[in-house]
């Protein structure tokens, strides 16, 4: 029988609200150049692709009010892209968690006894390609999957959702502000119907298996961040997924802090966690362009190419969070 648990802070299908802890009331210490620097120290040589894609200076985006801020990734062209640009192997990661996405954009399937969870669902045109096919290539059955976590409400992530509740019955949750943010958005060609609401240190347990959902508010003020154990050949490991990257929402000292305060938090979590993997949504961010094709020579004894170590993972977030704390500095 399929076993489902909810952790102990709200059940599913309740909004709730996060208590976020008070936004610092003092500026930054230091200057623009030397939270770069922190930030360049913290990368190594481990994290380049993030901080090349949040370091760098970008044009401000005006604050906006609620009313007016935009509500999902800018538009893209008509059509879908040709599918030579996206198309990409689908890859057995751990020994439950495969990846499933395309060159660019990641998601996830976790595979358990009971089941499998998705995370992220990439675009409505890609999903049964890349998802629903690369279970199929990987021996796995996409009619078991019963859940779809969306780390935020952005077509590249919450695109494929709806494909994948109308084919299989599968369950699609976001956070509370998530779905509100998706029901607003016109111009997205696919979104999910309303269905889960995570909630603030959610355990989700399928098949003896558990993650922990944490919201992480930023990069949109419904993000989802979340923690999944992961076996490399029976050994335990944590992956921890930061679910929202890039400063592409509107530009204030409020907003930038919020997701400052998100990042210092999400470290400290997966820290205590013993978090020893990285996962993203964007194959840029987690090495995932390189560590896949690394996966097909990996021989018995080799290490892994994402097993990283809890220090790596506690500054790919100290990365995060000073880039952010660069780009408030900036603003007028």
């Amino acid at each position: 029988m399929r076993t489902v648990a909810f952790g102990s802070l709200a059940a599913f299908g309740v909004a709730g609200i996060v208590a976020l802890a008070p936004l610092s009331a003092q500026s930054p210490s230091g200057t623009v150049d030397s939270h770069v620097a922190a930030a360049r120290t913290a990368a190594g040589q481990d994290h380049i692709g993030l901080f090349n894609r949040l370091c760098q200076p970008e044009p401000a985006r005006p604050a906006a009010s609620a009313a007016t801020a935009p509500t999902a990734a800018p538009p893209r062209p008509p059509g879908p892209p040709a599918k030579a640009t996206w198309e990409a192997d689908a890859v057995k990661v751990f020994d439950n968690l495969y990846f499933v996405g395309e060159k660019e954009y990641s998601a996830w399937a976790v595979a358990t006894s009971d089941g499998i969870i998705i995370l992220d669902t990439i675009f409505e045109y890609s999903v049964d390609s890349q998802i629903v096919g690369g279970l199929k290539k990987l021996g796995l059955d996409p009619s078991t999957i019963k859940y779809a976590l969306v780390s935020h409400g952005h077509r590249d992530h919450s695109g494929g959702a709806q494909y994948l509740q109308d084919s299989f019955k599968t369950r699609v949750m976001l956070s509370a502000a998530d779905w509100d943010m998706l029901e607003k958005n016109t111009r997205d060609p696919s979104k999910p119907k309303r269905d889960l609401v995570v909630t603030d240190g959610q355990v989700l347990t399928l098949g003896g298996q558990q993650l922990t959902f944490y919201i992480t508010p930023g990069h949109t003020m419904g993000t989802v961040s979340t923690l999944v154990p992961v076996f490399d050949r029976g050994t335990r490991h944590v992956a921890a997924a930061w679910g929202g990257t890039a400063f592409n929402f509107p530009h204030s000292k409020e907003r930038f802090q919020i997701y400052i305060d998100s990042a210092r938090r999400f470290s400290d979590i997966a820290v205590k966690a013993g978090a020893d993997v990285l996962i993203a949504n964007h194959t840029i961010f987690d090495g995932s362009k390189t560590k896949l094709p690394a996966m097909a020579t990996r021989k018995p004894g080799d290490p892994h190419p994402y097993v990283i170590g809890t220090d790596s993972v506690r500054r790919y977030l100290k990365v995060a969070e000073e880039c952010a704390v660069a780009a408030m500095m900036r603003l007028p």
